[in-house]
């Protein structure tokens, strides 16, 4: 009988946003436990990139994130679009921040980015690249930059690199040995 529960009673849904769904749920967790109330929010699937250029370098971005009220270095990333798979949306992400090719692209990983409040996957990968494509521009409010992983051990250390989805990715990477961060 208890393998059956919990139980959701009830469940509602505001779309807050074109990219942002509020989601409130009832849940009863045994039987005869009073009805608790728990709220999350639903995006699209998005992607992470730990990408590395010919020569060994390693791109991140750095664009202004109003949830922080500050700018952050990140990896490349970004939501996968309604019926694109999380390959073509980690090629798509990397040309459009970056400028870069994706010569080979590997999945690292599929996970939950906050369980308690998002409803969404991020799917990680390793891609190694081509060189820049000519003439890149990138988009308004975005600066690239190609560190080396000492560059970007650096930046996570001071606190300037501080998406922990992005810092997932990079652990994921070193456990897949497709990147060494020393």
């Amino acid at each position: 009988m208890f393998d059956e529960w919990p139980k959701i009673r009830s469940r509602r849904t505001v779309n807050v946003s074109p990219w942002v769904t509020l989601v409130e749920r009832e849940v009863e967790f045994a039987p005869g436990d009073a009805v608790e109330t728990f709220h999350s929010f639903g995006q699209s699937d998005y992607v992470s990139i730990v990408a590395v250029t010919p020569d060994r370098r390693i791109p991140i971005v750095r664009q202004y994130r109003p949830a922080l009220e500050s700018f952050t270095w990140e990896l490349p990333a970004g939501l996968v679009d309604p019926g694109e798979d999380a390959a073509t949306a980690c090629r798509r992400e990397l040309l459009e921040e970056t400028g870069l090719v994706a010569r080979t692209v590997t999945p690292l990983g599929v996970a939950s980015p906050d369980t308690g409040r998002l409803s969404n996957c991020v799917y990680s990968f390793f891609v190694n690249t081509h060189d820049p494509v000519d003439n890149f521009e990138p988009e308004p409010g975005l600066t690239v930059k190609l560190v080396s992983s000492l560059e970007l051990i650096r930046l996570i250390t001071a606190g300037e690199f501080v998406s922990h989805i992005h810092l997932g990715a990079l652990m994921l990477a070193q456990i897949h040995s497709a990147l060494r961060l020393t």
